[in-house]
């Protein structure tokens, strides 16, 4: 055992209230008026049946404690928003305050300010952006809470196979196991409002989110603009939210950039250099579809006839001596030397010797 281990099992070390945290702290519990907040968290899981790494928001009503969630590409700001809208349409509405922790895509580092670009999103939807304390992200202990519940009967045991499934699967689970979840009636109601002798009825998740006044969301979500990178294949397309769009033939293997703005039906994508090379109309996500414009259609299959033959492969094992172009610049390249190939015995014997001596002798 190191001296260092026996100090801190000896309780030895001096208290540092910083690092002591949240463990052994006396708490007291918060009251959350119906329709009052929201609160925000991510989570992530590196191993998804989908080789890629999943990223899943939940939001949480903190008075009842209903949740949804929706997985994303990124966590950036851009993902964070779309995330947000679809997360507030599946509860139908948005609370007054959103309460989030140090997300640097929210608010500034080191600092309590709502960062400039997300202020105006927070406008668009009339919320309030109440931050939690520096290094005490347990403020937000209703989704928190709802994470634990998500990654341990849902997350293990999911049979997904393709983010749009995992997406179906995760809306049936909180609006059906998440829902049914108890919640103790001394929490919602005064002590002398129960009735005396009899065991009171515990009110479930969704009776008491339906009691929620939430305030009505806009029409369309805040125009933020998705970016992804992408690389063509060689049919010219790329993929995007489980369709594919077509681009000029001859770019496969290159990485694209798709721009879709929320709110729009369009899917820009352009080169390297920032160029636009096409804007295609959406489809719906997960269909499977491949949409491709008649000119793209056209070069592709004006490429693919003119690469078709119904010539004979050429035999690869076949006796190809060097022609007279050949020949002729082996000539010129080596001069006498490369006229006919030749072996000097008696150079390779010498060598030998040097490499070897006492063993060969070289004849006289």
């Amino acid at each position: 055992m190191s001296f260092a281990r026996q100090i801190r099992l000896g309780g030895l070390r001096p208290h540092c209230e910083a690092c002591t945290g949240v463990k052994g702290r006396e708490t007291i519990e918060i009251d959350h008026p119906a329709g009052e907040e929201i609160q925000w968290d991510w989570f992530e899981r590196r191993k998804s049946p989908w080789q890629e790494t999943a990223y899943v928001l939940l939001g949480t009503l903190s008075h009842s404690g209903r949740t949804r969630g929706v997985l994303a590409e990124s966590t950036d700001q851009a993902h964070l928003i779309e995330a947000m809208d679809a997360v507030m349409r599946r509860l139908g509405g948005t609370a007054r305050k959103w309460r989030t922790d140090r997300l640097a895509t929210v608010i500034v580092p080191g600092s309590a300010e709502v960062q400039a670009s997300f202020a105006p999103v927070a406008k668009h939807y009339g919320a309030i952006v109440t931050p939690c304390p520096p290094r005490r992200g347990n403020r937000k202990g209703a989704v928190e809470c709802g994470v634990k519940f998500c990654c341990g009967r849902w997350w293990r045991t999911m049979t997904a196979t393709t983010p749009a499934e995992a997406q179906t699967s995760l809306d049936r689970f909180w609006a059906s196991t998440g829902d049914a979840r108890l919640r103790p009636p001394g929490r919602y109601v005064d002590p002398g409002e129960l009735e005396g002798g009899e065991r009171p009825r515990w009110p479930s998740v969704g009776e008491l989110a339906e009691a929620e006044v939430l305030m009505a969301l806009p029409l369309m979500p805040y125009p933020a603009t998705i970016e992804e990178k992408r690389f063509a294949d060689d049919r010219a397309t790329v993929a995007f939210r489980g369709n594919r769009y077509s681009v000029n033939p001859g770019l496969g293997g290159i990485e694209l950039t798709l721009r879709h703005r929320l709110g729009t039906g369009s899917l820009e994508i352009y080169s390297p250099q920032g160029t636009e090379l096409v804007s295609h109309v959406l489809a719906v996500a997960g269909s499977g579809s491949v949409v491709r414009t008649d000119e793209h259609r056209a070069a592709l299959e004006a490429v693919i006839l003119g690469q078709f033959s119904t010539k004979r492969p050429c035999d690869r094992k076949a006796n190809k001596p060097p022609g007279q172009a050949a020949l002729a610049e082996r000539a010129r390249l080596l001069g006498d030397a490369g006229t006919e190939p030749s072996i000097d015995l008696d150079a390779i014997a010498e060598v030998i010797a040097l490499a070897f001596p006492g063993t060969t002798q070289v004849p006289a």
